[in-house]
């Protein structure tokens, strides 16, 4: 039968081990796929933010679209910052047993970066466009 293995001289307390720590892969394979998501939305906040300055930029009051887009760098470096904390947490709560786990300094800093990133486009916004 397909997907069937040989478990002939193995008691039911390995077998359920096993699944346990393949369990614990696809967790920890989920997490890493969760951060990649929150980045992703980090990033969007950044784009949507700079999108809302051009689409209003000539509206007066001119600090109105410049405080619209900055509410969306904020909220991005939020986002990413806060999955960057449950990723590692979650990462150092966990062992992995036959996949690689995460690493978590390359995430801090993509995390940082991204954040660093928005503070520089949210600075730009207001130091340079009227």
């Amino acid at each position: 039968m397909v997907g069937e293995t040989d478990n002939h001289g193995r008691d039911s307390q390995e077998l359920a081990e096993d699944r346990t720590d393949l369990a614990e892969d696809r967790t920890i394979m989920a997490v890493e796929r969760t951060m990649a998501s929150w980045m992703g939305s980090g990033m969007g906040l950044i784009g949507l933010g700079l999108g809302l300055r051009a689409l209003f930029g000539q509206f007066e009051p001119s600090w109105v679209p410049k405080l619209m887009a900055t509410f969306f760098m904020i909220l991005a470096i939020i986002v990413v910052q806060s999955a960057k904390r449950r990723m590692c947490g979650a990462i150092q709560r966990m062992s992995s047993n036959w996949v690689d786990s995460p690493n978590t300094k390359g995430m801090e800093l993509v995390a940082g970066g991204i954040s660093v990133g928005a503070v520089i486009v949210g600075v730009g916004i207001w130091l340079f466009f009227e």
